[in-house]
């Protein structure tokens, strides 16, 4: 097999850009045009509004509650430039939690993150197909808490004010140039507030486009029945689900052939 047929084959498995082709010295009009609509939409992303009376409504269509909060960052100016007010709650929503926790087994936490879009679209889904592996077995959660202006460690002031046993934290991911709706899921065992992001375990890329919605619930379910019953989570607890390693080194490489 020739080196173009090769790129191009493997071009038809990855959303990278390579085999674009040339112009001269330059890349083709097509090639250059589709990347200054990837970096726009990056861009877009990072500063999109997440619109959280929207994603209650269709949480409300599968029969699923939600709670509405703010981070202490009040703008998303403050938040691009103070993290460390998307990692905390404002007055209002602390003290709206303080008044109702009741303990649960997983509290479940939405962030915007650096991509409103992520959690827009992927949230919802990837919930429904969360809670449908976990019908058939005894968790308690909470209503999903959508955080306005947040970031990852959110999730363990949100835990820790709901006494859950441990937190899930659904955020859109850092956008890059071939997605910039990429879903990312953040378990913590015993939440509270100044954990590091090693008692975290992540699952990353979760879009159709990526990493589905049913084999990220899957991974999700192993490692919260793992954290449960080792108690603890982070880089003491390993995803072990991922054992397709072994059938792919006897994958066919065709740009050795």
């Amino acid at each position: 097999m020739d080196e173009t047929r090769s790129w191009q084959t493997l071009r038809a498995h990855t959303s990278a850009r390579i085999a674009l082709g040339r112009r001269g010295v330059s890349v083709p009009t097509s090639g250059q045009l589709a990347f200054q609509l990837a970096h726009a939409q990056a861009r877009d992303a990072v500063h999109l509004a997440l619109d959280g009376e929207a994603l209650a409504r269709v949480l409300a269509a599968q029969g699923q509650a939600s709670v509405q909060l703010h981070s202490a960052a009040a703008t998303r100016a403050e938040y691009l430039q103070r993290p460390d007010r998307g990692r905390r709650l404002d007055d209002a929503s602390r003290a709206r939690l303080e008044a109702g926790a009741t303990g649960v087994d997983l509290a479940l936490v939405a962030a915007d993150g650096l991509s409103a879009l992520a959690v827009q679209r992927h949230a919802a889904p990837f919930l429904a197909a969360l809670r449908e592996r976990l019908a058939l077995e005894a968790w308690t959660l909470s209503p999903l808490h959508i955080v306005a202006q947040g970031r990852v460690a959110i999730g363990d002031e949100v835990g820790q004010l709901l006494q859950a046993k441990a937190v899930l934290v659904l955020i859109g991911e850092r956008p890059g140039l071939s997605s910039p709706d990429s879903l990312g899921l953040y378990l913590t065992w015993a939440p509270r507030v100044g954990l590091l992001d090693e008692r975290r375990n992540c699952i990353s890329n979760v879009r159709p486009e990526g990493l589905a919605y049913a084999p990220a619930a899957y991974r999700l379910h192993y490692l919260l029945s793992q954290a449960f019953t080792r108690q603890l989570s982070g880089v003491a607890l390993k995803d072990e689900t991922v054992a397709q390693g072994a059938a792919l080194a006897g994958a066919r490489n065709f740009l050795l052939e």
